[in-house]
């Protein structure tokens, strides 16, 4: 039986609108938010609901791949912080890093708190911050009352920095971090802090 020469053409159509759909909802999440409704997606990406559901059948599936390159950066960044034989320069590089991220992406952190994999290699990710926590405490570097729940205060107040360009966006939350960090050296924790809050370590 010879091969119906429609079925490659079916294909390769299936693979580009999945492209399309892919490319055209980041832009949206970048500039807007998750908040962007999936029919938005769709008419965007030219494509039907239907074919946008037989894709993708749910939005955190959507936003699952769309930010997937993010979200294995993440992972790297901290494997990386950790590798740095100096506990400090690892945390401000973990922080000032996921920081630069977020403020270049205005879905960033709500795809982190929505759809990162909630899996081993994300515990595992979160197990490797507390080390380099710990590390940075115990280098008598980073004040011991930090938590690491902290690092989601953080990153709420850098979600909040916004402006009328994305360079000027970049360039204050570049400050905003700086300030934070400052404020979290050993040397500077004079007045105790009140408790941390019960929180998960990604804002929501």
């Amino acid at each position: 039986m010879s091969a119906d020469p429609s079925h490659p053409a079916l294909r390769r159509d299936a693979r580009l609108n999945r492209e399309r759909i892919v490319e055209v909802a980041h832009d949206l999440f970048a500039r807007r938010g998750l908040d962007v409704p999936m029919a938005a997606v769709a008419r965007h990406a030219g494509v039907g609901m239907a074919t946008l559901y037989r894709r993708f059948p749910t939005k955190e599936a959507l936003v699952g791949e769309v930010f997937s390159h993010q979200f294995d950066t993440c992972v790297s960044v901290v494997d990386d912080a950790l590798a740095d034989p100096d506990p400090w320069r690892g945390f401000v590089t973990l922080v000032e890093k996921v920081g630069e991220m977020q403020a270049c992406d205005r879905g960033f952190s709500a795809a982190v708190a929505t759809a990162f994999p909630a899996d081993v290699a994300a515990e595992r990710a979160l197990g490797r911050v507390t080390e380099l926590i710990d590390r940075a405490k115990a280098a008598g570097e980073l004040r011991a009352d930090f938590a690491v729940t902290d690092l989601a205060l953080v990153l709420m107040a850098n979600d909040g920095v916004t402006t009328d360009s994305p360079a000027a966006t970049r360039t204050a939350s570049r400050r905003l971090v700086a300030y934070l960090l400052n404020s979290f050296r050993a040397e500077h924790a004079g007045v105790p802090l009140p408790p941390p809050a019960p929180m998960s370590v990604l804002p929501v």
